[in-house]
């Protein structure tokens, strides 16, 4: 696989062969199999798993590695295993308020219309 660097003057050398996808909970059906980027408010962890909540109010399983300390809000960027579960391989922690509504949107609109925006 060839790998594409963007080479402009402020992001020089920056990786943009394998951009993860926005999603929330109803759009990780479209891209199982593939990266994706989520914002999920951590209701418990299980099992080295955490349970929680999509910017959509819908319940999502985030799998692998975690940090040893969570936030309420965490992003996860990492391969979308099914509709409700995502193999992590990064979780960024997002601190304990997030505008999940805006979040929401902005993955609507990666999705639609201003897909070309994203990357």
């Amino acid at each position: 696989m060839q790998r594409t660097l963007n080479t402009t003057d402020s992001n020089r050398g920056m990786d943009t062969s394998s951009p993860a996808v926005f999603v929330n909970a109803e759009l990780l059906s479209k891209y199982v199999g593939k990266k994706v980027r989520a914002v999920v408010q951590v209701l418990r962890t299980e099992g080295g798993n955490i349970i929680g909540n999509s910017t959509d109010e819908m319940q999502l399983v985030i799998k692998g590695h975690l940090p040893p300390q969570l936030t309420t809000f965490v992003e996860v960027i990492g391969i979308a295993e099914s509709n409700q579960s995502i193999r992590a391989e990064i979780v960024t922690n997002f601190g304990d308020t997030f505008d999940a509504l805006s979040y929401n949107r902005v993955c609507q609109l990666a999705n639609g219309d201003q897909k070309s925006l994203f990357l």
